[in-house]
């Protein structure tokens, strides 16, 4: 055996040597860390507000006593054993921490939030007002929110399930105020100097002597009044912007955490002292791992410099190795500084594979696209990449401003889930086909915009469907509903079952494919590829087009073979494992399968 590793090492260096080869594939040597971890997680994105919310009355701008609210509780054991037979392993519980809200709490103690300072009557998530507490709209006795909260971090435990949380270090809601801080800790610009508009000390940045003015184009719903917010000097928004009248295409709700960055001095840095705001997020992440949380998925984390990230995540993993950090980043030329540098376990695949294959999914597009995002973004780090189609920032699949149709996710979603070794992630509703075609209120202030919104209080009636007073039986959903919700199911536990899915290498063989050199072969609708390792090889043939069915070969060149530990001068046996029905392609040496494509479809056929 040493020999035969010998020969395989010594290959691996010879292959990797080689421009022609070295761009269609990404082979990893063996490793005692590559065989322990499975970077190939499923993520269920589960926003609390509405996956709990059985009620579907729905008025346009509706209060919470109109339109209801999810609770903590209503993520009970039945809703998390569905989702772990829908495949997931990890529960991104979003919309937890506490956020400006137009609910009235005050008989709890709780002040209210000047309506000036809000999206919509249940408020944006991302709008922190006190990094130490959970929403008091997600819990039935609101005094005992936390321990609701915690309740619902041991169930997922106990079915086997990790909880991630938001975490959103790059701005907070303009009036921010803990109520629920530790003794000693002080609250985000209590000691700020204002009347400098940069200081590494202070929380956030300022506009000195001029008072905020206005919210331009910012109305307050109908039947709410309340004097303007006042707030001198003016603090800079969440997404930069220094003015005392930000407009309500701005993140107006929010101001600026100052992590040491001048902004508008050319971004000079200045981390010596540590800025204030480096230590205040960094207890406040080490207070969430020590509840148990398993991880956090850190909003807009390209806006906060990646020395900070560099310094606090290590420190995090002290207290839990196993903690991870996912960032929402959308420049790919940061993404080996934000894995390298930053720590971070897992990243956005948004600016690259997501919009490769949306293009794809409105019948445009080239599948060459897929080769050329792989091999220039995250060919050495695929397995810190996080694939997804839908989340609550993107227009459901769905809808009538992106695909109108769920199906065409089929082709999409499995190759967004195999491609390479990272983690998968499903928005709550996807699995149904849900629309995202409703006029909320906030949200819904221009028309239906293809999104579930963030801002309103809301209902889906597919989850309403689903739930069926509690059984989970899929008996309400409609027989469209029941077959993409079958296909998620499925892909899932494809992932699951299957080695070379999870931990084996990648080859794209678009190369071998391409310019005639297979017949019937169209990459510009058509891509394929191996994932292999040591117990298992497995072939993936996508059709994107939504249209046409081809009759193509498929070469496997001899290079790939090799790779595979295959003799490609014997025969092969090709077996389909995943939803088609049982195929069985017989090769002779040295020739190419032949197969016919159906429009919009996906085969995977296992090598023997």
């Amino acid at each position: 055996m040493k020999y035969l590793r010998f020969a395989f090492l010594f290959s691996v260096v010879i292959l990797r040597a080689n421009p022609i080869f070295s761009q269609h594939l990404n082979l990893k040597l063996p490793s005692k860390k590559m065989v322990e971890k499975n970077h190939k997680f499923i993520i269920y994105q589960c926003f609390i507000r509405i996956f709990g919310n059985k009620n579907t009355t729905n008025k346009y701008y509706g209060n919470m006593e109109e339109n209801g609210v999810g609770k903590f509780n209503d993520v009970d054991d039945n809703a998390l054993k569905e989702l772990k037979k829908l495949g997931t392993t990890h529960v991104w519980l979003f919309g937890v921490l506490d956020h400006t809200t137009m609910t009235d709490f005050t008989k709890y103690g709780i002040p209210n939030d000047n309506p000036w300072l809000i999206k919509g009557k249940a408020g944006s998530a991302f709008a922190i007002k006190d990094y130490y507490d959970v929403a008091p709209e997600l819990a039935v006795d609101v005094p005992n929110r936390m321990k609701e909260f915690e309740a619902l971090v041991e169930r997922v435990h106990k079915n086997d399930l990790k909880a991630i949380i938001d975490f959103v270090p790059n701005h907070v809601a303009r009036y921010y105020h803990s109520d629920m801080k530790p003794t000693g800790t002080q609250d985000f610009g209590a000691k700020d100097d204002t009347s400098k508009a940069f200081s590494n000390q202070n929380n956030f940045y300022y506009l000195p002597n001029q008072p905020l003015e206005s919210f331009q184009g910012v109305n307050l719903p109908k039947g709410v009044e309340s004097e303007m917010w006042k707030e001198s000097p003016a603090k800079a928004t969440g997404n930069d912007v220094f003015s005392t009248k930000p407009s309500v295409n701005d993140w107006y709700e929010t101001v600026k955490l100052n992590y040491g960055v001048d902004i508008q001095n050319n971004r000079k840095t200045q981390f010596e002292p540590l800025p204030d705001t480096w230590l205040k997020m960094r207890d406040i992440l080490e207070y969430w791992a020590k509840k148990g949380v398993d991880g956090v998925r850190c909003d807009m984390a390209e806006m906060v410099p990646v020395e900070f990230w560099a310094w606090c995540v290590p420190q995090l993993k002290t207290i839990n190795p196993d903690f991870i950090f996912i960032a929402e980043i959308y420049n790919p030329a940061e993404y080996h500084n934000y894995i390298n540098v930053g720590k971070f376990d897992y990243l956005y695949d948004k600016v690259g594979l997501y919009d490769a294959v949306r293009r794809l999914m409105e019948g445009n597009g080239d599948a060459n696209d897929i080769t050329r995002v792989w091999q220039n973004e995250s060919g050495d780090i695929g397995k810190n990449m996080l694939r997804f189609l839908e989340n609550h920032d993107e227009q459901r699949i769905n809808s009538d401003f992106f695909a109108k149709d769920p199906y065409t996710a089929i082709p999409a979603m499995t190759l967004s889930a195999t491609l390479q070794d990272g983690p998968i992630m499903i928005y709550g509703g996807q699995e149904f086909g849900e629309k995202g075609m409703d006029v909320e209120g906030f949200h819904g202030l221009k028309g239906p915009d293809g999104r579930s919104t963030m801002f309103d209080y809301w209902g889906l009636d597919t989850y309403k469907r689903w739930f069926n007073g509690g059984k989970y039986d899929e008996k309400a959903l409609s027989d469209d509903e029941k077959r993409i919700y079958d296909f998620y199911k499925s892909l899932n536990e494809l992932i699951k079952k299957n080695h070379a899915i999870q931990k084996g290498n990648f080859y794209d063989l678009q190369w071998a494919n391409k310019n005639g050199q297979a017949v019937g072969y169209n990459d510009k609708k058509i891509y394929t590829y191996l994932r292999h390792s040591f117990k298992q090889r497995l072939l993936f043939i996508c059709n994107f087009d939504l249209n046409h069915s081809y009759n193509t070969d498929i070469i496997i060149p001899d290079h790939a073979w090799e790779s595979m530990y295959l003799d490609p001068a014997k025969k092969h046996t090709f077996t389909e494992i995943f939803r088609n029905q049982p195929t069985v392609l017989k090769t002779k040496p040295n020739q190419a399968i032949n197969l016919t494509l159906p429009a919009n479809s996906v085969f995977v056929f296992e090598i023997k």
